[in-house]
């Protein structure tokens, strides 16, 4: 099957219903969750991820269990014949409430399956994008920053070089602006 073919089958209506739920999810940055959950999709299927369903399907969901908690777990299982496939690897990728994020990376990082891994890694390209200093403190984004160097650039090495190079230029671009001071008439780094 070529690519236009593997796209063809997939079924994701059903799923973009769901995550229509996320529209009223706002993000800090601007927009809201939904379109950050189409970003992370599409991030997928810039890297030619076509016939990894379950791993599209995920993405389009991948924040609607901890944004929206009223979600019928029960009711996405359902879905389709992949739906326990799906559910259960969003729940790889959503952290407890209760657990620290570096441990819940850290955890994913030693014991995440291949999907989790590249699933957390296209999460955060997306949200790397939305990343600006206009919004977040230089504190904020360097932590945020220091984080992805240390969990995520080695799952996106373990999973796809090709994220892994993404990931790198987004963290150096983003330390390039956290620098930049601009003044009247000229910028400097």
């Amino acid at each position: 099957m070529n690519d236009t073919e593997k796209l063809r089958n997939l079924v994701l209506a059903p799923y973009i219903i769901k995550a229509t739920a996320l529209i009223g999810r706002q993000r800090n940055v601007g927009g809201n969750q939904f379109r950050h959950a189409m970003a992370t999709f599409a991030i997928l299927l810039d890297y030619k991820l076509f016939d990894d369903y379950v791993l599209l399907k995920a993405a389009v969901i991948h924040d609607l269990l901890e944004d929206v908690p009223e979600t019928d777990e029960k009711e996405l299982r359902q879905i389709d014949e992949q739906g326990n496939k799906v559910v259960d690897l969003v729940l790889e990728v959503s952290r407890p409430k209760n657990m620290v994020k570096e441990i819940f990376l850290q955890n994913i990082l030693e014991h995440g399956s291949r999907n989790a891994k590249i699933l957390k890694v296209a999460d955060r390209i997306s949200n790397l994008t939305d990343l600006h200093r206009d919004y977040y403190s230089k504190s904020r984004m360097s932590s945020y920053l220091d984080q992805t160097e240390k969990y995520i650039l080695p799952m996106a090495l373990e999973v796809n070089n090709d994220m892994a190079i993404e990931l790198r230029d987004l963290i150096t671009i983003r330390r390039k602006q956290m620098n930049y001071i601009k003044y009247p008439g000229f910028a400097i780094f």
